[in-house]
Formats: structure tokens, sequence, C-alpha cells
């Protein structure tokens, strides 16, 4: 018994010990930023996010520096990795649009004005956020459904009937909500182009290996999402589709998945 005593304290007295080490790199690298020192701060919040695992806090201190050193497309990737693990993060939202209004990158997807907006809804808040609500309604629901079949008071009745019905649309779109910003964290298939300057984009049908012309030019700090890879002549090739809909094929080395 003593012996996994001793275990339990090990197993904890490391994780205090990994979570001092974590705020002092960290603490250290806010300083180094707040000294202009941004090639150090990078280092010592990549070295952080390397050995002490990331949060969407430690990717916008990322994004933040890589703009510091100018570093357009690091940016917009940290901000976007931001977002996923947090889409509440405000400042991450409000930069990552500033350095694509100041980079002069338009992503107009070429959908609805409907549409968008219930994107942005969406993805204001986390899959735990939205599940939470959804539990939360159901609960309602059921003590809603109650009132209207065990409660003698007509307008309770009324109120109850009403309510559940509101509340299981609820609880029904939460959930729903949860399920698809869960798939969007876990299923990752988004990515940044990474290579300064236009980044030609090969039309060929099935493979890359016949590259008779090119489909369209992507620059820098635009975001694709990638549909399939195949290696071709020892090159991975990445299936990619823009914003607004251009498909081509494009060498998996000149983007980073978000």
């Amino acid at each position: 018994m003593t012996k996994y005593i001793y275990v339990i304290l090990a197993i904890a007295l490391s994780c205090v010990l990994n979570a001092s080490a974590a705020t002092t790199t960290v603490e250290q690298a806010n300083d180094a930023y707040g000294n202009e020192h941004y090639n150090k701060a990078l280092e010592l919040y990549l070295n952080a996010e390397k050995n002490q695992g990331t949060s969407s806090q430690l990717c916008y201190n990322i994004a933040n520096t890589y703009y510091r050193l100018k570093d357009v497309p690091r940016a917009i990737l940290y901000y976007e990795r931001a977002l996923i693990l947090d889409p509440s993060n405000d400042d991450a939202r409000f930069n990552l649009n500033f350095v694509r209004e100041r980079a002069v990158i338009n992503e107009a997807s070429g959908d609805t004005y409907f549409s968008t907006r219930i994107e942005a809804w969406v993805s204001a808040f986390s899959s735990n956020t939205w599940a939470t609500t959804g539990i939360v309604a159901f609960i309602l629901f059921l003590i809603a459904l109650a009132a209207y079949f065990f409660m003698d008071n007509v307008t309770v009745r009324k109120l109850g009937f009403f309510g559940g019905i509101i509340l299981l649309i609820v609880a029904v779109t939460a959930n729903v909500c949860a399920f698809y910003m869960h798939s969007k964290a876990v299923n990752r298939n988004s990515a940044i182009v990474m290579t300064i300057g236009p980044v030609q984009v090969s039309t060929a049908p099935r493979t890359p290996k016949d590259k008779s012309e090119v489909a369209f030019e992507i620059k820098e700090g635009y975001k694709v999402n990638v549909l399939d890879s195949v290696k071709a002549q020892g090159v991975k090739w990445l299936d990619i589709e823009t914003i607004d809909l251009r498909r081509g094929w494009i060498n998996a080395k000149d983007v980073e998945i978000i």
C-alpha cells in the first residue's frame, strides 16, 4: 500500500514540476516579447509548446511573435490554431482578420450572407460549450415535460408544453453544433500556404504526375482544404480546394496543416 502512495505522490510531484516549468518558460517568453526580443521569445514559446503542450493562449502568443518577425503565413497559421483550440478567443480572431487585411488576403468564399453568419455563430463557441448547453437544455426539457404531465395549473402546463418544445429544439441544435465543432477540431484538413511568393497549382485530373498546365497561382497565407494526398516520383502532393472552390494539386512542402 505504501508503495502505491509513493507512486501517486511521485506522479503528482512530476505534474506540479512540469506545470511550474511550463509557466516559467512562458513567463520568460512574455518578458522577452515585452522587451522586443522577438527571436528569443519565439524560441521560448515554441519550446513550451513542444515540451509542455499547447493552448489557445500559447498559439496566440506565438502568432503575435511571428507577426512581429514579419512571418505572416506562420502568424496566420497560429491564429487559426488558437481559434480551433478556443473559438471564443476574440483577440486571436481580431488579429487574424487584421493580419489578413494588411496582407491583402481576400478569402471571400462565395457563400451567402446567411450561411456565413451561421458559420460565424456556431464557431463562436467550443464543442464543450455547445455540449454543456445541450445537456442543460435537455434537463430543463425534462422538467418542462414533467410540469406538463403532472401539474394541474393550466398556465403551468402550457408553459411546460411550449417551453419544452423550445428547449428540445435548443438541445438538438446545441448537440449538432457540438458535433460539428468537435469534428472541425479533430479532423484538421485545412492548411495554410507557407511558401513565400505565388505557388503554382497543377490541374492534373487524378495525380500531379502530368503538370501539363497550371490551374492557378496562390500566395502565402491563403487557407485551403486538403481533400486527398498522393506520392508521385518521391514527392508528396496534396489535392487541395480553395475557399472559393478552385481545385488542384500542390506540393505538400508548400503548406502546413492547421
